[in-house]
């Protein structure tokens, strides 16, 4: 196929999960010799901090304005097979709505931020999708599962809503044989509804363990915050390190935005990152959590500061490195880029199934 994306960013890892999330996916796209061209808005912040900025598995056109797309910059899209717009791009109404005139191929939506995404809606507040783009779309791809996903054809009128998780090159993240710098680590950009919990699970064990050795690595932490002196904070890492990042800890830490949480089934790309690295993971818990790992066997659960102790303090060595050798196997066995890309080639092969059997079942091919 010929897939146009148009995605918040590729080429740049700074301040996002996206780049990561994306380069997994068009790398076995690649591979399983689909043509992609991913369009990027020209953003200063990802100019400044650009880690990838020619991938060799894509072709990335940047571009400055919805306007510009019209003027031919985005002339190739238009031809595509399938066109996805995703979340968070600027103005990717606008963009939607562009490509719903002129191409001729099938259309979506790849939602990385699914119940943030509809919180938006609700409040009239999302710049990227409008309510009723919804049903013009032929497929919204969600990276959040379960009841959300009925909620967007029931009320949003979504043609067909699937699931679409993030995913991970294996190639990238795997175990590196690493003396451990940190007994707990953390990485994630900063956000205001996540912080009680990296405080809680994070910060109060760097209290009251002095001893312990702790990291948190992500961008835009309020300068006002204290960190404790046993916490290293960096402020950014390339997803060249995040390999290294994560097999220099003891334990990693995932701590899951409100919206997520409470639409469960939303696996963040970072979980399954440190899966794929065989660190062992203590997350915060969540409802579908287990539909990706087995509590306890792959994933430790912490509902307070001791737990975060006791694990830390207790549990054997050995037994962390198989739980987290489990959460591996896990993850390479069902969440990686070309699990992703055979998924999106049984959702196109759908698509083209029903559009043959009636020519207005979907968007014009």
């Amino acid at each position: 196929m010929r897939i146009a994306i148009f995605g918040l960013s590729i080429t740049s890892a700074w301040g996002n999960g996206h780049a990561t999330t994306y380069r997994a996916l068009v790398r076995a796209l690649a591979r399983r010799g689909h043509q992609v061209t991913f369009y990027e808005r020209q953003q200063p912040w990802y100019a400044a901090h650009r880690d990838l900025p020619q991938p060799d598995f894509c072709r990335v056109i940047l571009y400055d304005s919805v306007a510009a797309l019209g003027r031919g910059v985005a002339h190739g899209a238009l031809a595509a097979d399938l066109a996805i717009v995703g979340s968070y791009v600027p103005e990717g109404a606008r963009v939607a709505e562009w490509l719903l005139a002129h191409t001729r191929g099938f259309t979506a939506f790849y939602d990385i931020d699914t119940p943030v995404t509809l919180a938006k809606l609700d409040r009239g507040e999302c710049a990227y999708l409008t309510p009723a783009l919804i049903p013009e779309l032929d497929l919204y791809l969600s990276f959040t599962g379960g009841r959300i996903l009925d909620r967007l054809q029931r009320l949003y009128g979504a043609q067909r809503a699937r699931p679409f998780y993030c995913s991970v090159d294996p190639d990238e993240y795997r175990p590196l044989e690493l003396p451990p710098r940190y007994d707990l680590g953390y990485l994630g950009t900063y956000s205001s509804d996540r912080q009680p919990k990296l405080e809680k699970f994070l910060i109060g064990p760097a209290r009251e363990w002095s001893a312990g050795r702790f990291c948190v690595a992500g961008a835009q932490y309020p300068n006002t915050l204290a960190w404790p002196p046993n916490v290293e904070h960096l402020e950014h890492l390339p997803p060249a390190a995040h390999a290294r990042f994560y097999n220099e800890q003891r334990f990693t830490l995932n701590v899951t935005r409100a919206d997520m949480v409470a639409s469960g089934y939303s696996p963040s790309v970072r979980l399954f990152e440190a899966a794929a690295c065989g660190v062992p993971i203590i997350s915060d818990d969540w409802h579908g959590l287990d539909h990706f790992f087995s509590p306890g066997r792959e994933i430790l659960i912490a509902r307070e500061t001791q737990d975060v102790m006791r694990f830390l303090r207790e549990l054997a060595p050995a037994e962390a490195r198989a739980l987290g050798m489990r959460a591996r196997e896990r993850v390479l066995g069902q969440h990686t880029g070309e699990h992703r890309a055979r998924q999106l080639e049984a959702y196109v092969a759908e698509l083209t199934a029903e559009h043959e059997s009636s020519p207005r079942a979907c968007h014009a091919y």
